[in-house]
């Protein structure tokens, strides 16, 4: 087990990894919440609150894990260079936890509390700013209200967060030179195929079809209405699962099928 992981070896690890490489670690974070916050203030002026928590979780949660992870995978892709080829004594679980640990772990505990933190602010500086005599201040007062970090919207965005970070975590190590890009153009391409395949298939069987969600339903236009035929609950169910939760488990588990082939 000592061959395997041992706390003092790996603690070690974690803190060369971010003293190493301080300006593509903490740094990326500063920068990746510097942005959060520019996003959601820009974003509020000109499309409003709503839209501003929305646009500002999904792309500093889901994004800002993505690029993070290809710096945190990438630093142990190649054994001549970083912690892989200074500290050969840990081990590939070592190596992997502490990717997992950075991008997987910290990053979102550190994103979610910075924008718990603005939204409070910006939220409380309307509200302080409403005319309590005004005849719409409770409307105003009640149409703003703090982005829920347990949501709907906030639980899709953490499945859409655990895919990307997971898909990146694997393309750091799989991809050797730009990973990003290719990991980038290798969902792109995930995406465009599932879709394609879906809507190809959903023509063959329904010539008045309009649009189709991949394993979700198929719009189909009936004279001058439409209908809407969903998929039996079990099989959404299945294929809801299997995105959300296998496919990102395997993504994130790869890495360290990778890390074991790259040891000595």
């Amino acid at each position: 087990m000592n061959n395997t992981f041992s706390i003092k070896r790996f603690t070690f690890l974690f803190k060369k990894t971010i003293a190493e490489r301080p300006m593509q670690n903490i740094g990326v974070v500063a920068l990746l919440l510097i942005l959060s916050l520019i996003l959601y203030a820009a974003a509020k002026q000109l499309a409003g609150f709503n839209a501003a928590q929305n646009l500002t979780f999904i792309w500093g949660l889901s994004g800002g894990g993505f690029f993070l992870a290809s710096f945190s995978f990438g630093y142990f892709n190649n054994n001549a260079s970083g912690s892989s080829y200074l500290t050969l004594p840990a081990s590939f679980f070592e190596k992997w936890l502490c990717g997992i640990l950075i991008a997987g772990v910290l990053y979102p505990i550190i994103f979610l509390s910075f924008y718990h933190l603005i939204d409070v602010i910006f939220v409380s500086s309307y509200h302080n700013s409403l005319d309590p005599t005004s005849l719409f201040y409770k409307q105003q007062y009640e149409s703003v209200f703090t982005f829920g970090l347990n949501g709907i919207i906030a639980c899709k965005v953490y499945s859409i967060f655990f895919f990307l970070t997971g898909a990146m975590l694997t393309g750091g190590l799989y991809f050797n030179k730009t990973a990003l890009i290719k990991t980038g153009i290798a969902i792109c391409a995930f995406y465009i195929i599932g879709f394609g395949l879906n809507w190809l298939i959903a023509k063959g069987l329904f010539n008045n079809m309009k649009d189709a969600l991949p394993y979700d339903h198929v719009t189909l236009e009936i004279g001058k209405q439409e209908g809407t035929l969903l998929l039996p609950s079990s099989i959404e169910s299945f294929f809801h699962y299997s995105l959300s939760y296998f496919l990102p488990a395997i993504l994130w588990l790869l890495p360290l099928v990778r890390l074991k082939e790259k040891e000595f």
